[in-house]
């Protein structure tokens, strides 16, 4: 099974090397590579990415070791509400974690779970020893390169909101995300006053 994996990830990765370097010649017909590229790996997905709050400055008081503790606690505790909701962990890099849904739905109940299990672990720990997590989600089409990577506007803004804008225990979403939301699902969703830059309309997930 591991060798057919790396297989099917090898032979993507492969396709979409020789498709952009025959883009990059001289004459190319770009709107016809960029045609097959999206027939080949254009996907419609979900997408997550999470961060720690105030990690850095934790890593500057506390040493290497408190870092590795906390990551360590905090792929524990999320990684199986991520399988719980069918989610699929592309990525794990520093403290923040990539993943991706089919469904967004599903998506957003994941990310609502995963602050619900930092809740129930930090409850009654210290400051310097719970687990704060940020949230930005995405929706929309993008290219699925197997399960090495995704590229896209939606994984660009996913990856603004939940590194670089969320707050601890924030989830922010775009409109895309909304869009996808039929009203009969009950989620509630709070537009933000600041945008964030080259991300568009972006809102707040009132998971509570």
């Amino acid at each position: 099974m591991m060798y057919q994996r790396s297989i099917a990830v090898g032979a993507s990765e492969d396709r979409l090397s020789r498709l952009i370097t025959e883009r990059m010649a001289p004459g190319a017909d770009t709107t016809r590579i960029d045609a097959r590229i999206w027939d080949l790996f254009g996907e419609e997905w979900a997408i997550v990415f999470t961060d720690l709050a105030g990690f850095s400055r934790n890593v500057e008081a506390f040493g290497i070791i408190h870092f590795l503790q906390t990551i360590f606690e905090s792929e524990r505790i999320l990684v199986p509400v991520i399988d719980e909701h069918d989610g699929i962990l592309l990525k794990i890099e520093g403290d923040s974690m990539l993943v991706i849904f089919r469904n967004p739905l599903k998506a957003l109940k994941a990310v609502a779970g995963m602050q619900a299990a930092c809740a129930n672990y930090n409850a009654g720990r210290a400051k310097t020893e719970q687990v704060l997590l940020c949230a930005g989600v995405g929706f929309g089409r993008v290219l699925r390169i197997g399960d090495a990577d995704v590229f896209g506007k939606e994984v660009n803004s996913a990856s603004k909101l939940g590194e670089d804008t969320a707050k601890a225990g924030e989830v922010l979403v775009t409109q895309g995300v909304v869009d996808a939301v039929p009203s009969t699902a009950g989620f509630k969703f709070s537009e933000l006053v600041d945008m964030p830059a080259a991300v568009g309309k972006a809102y707040r997930f009132d998971y509570e």
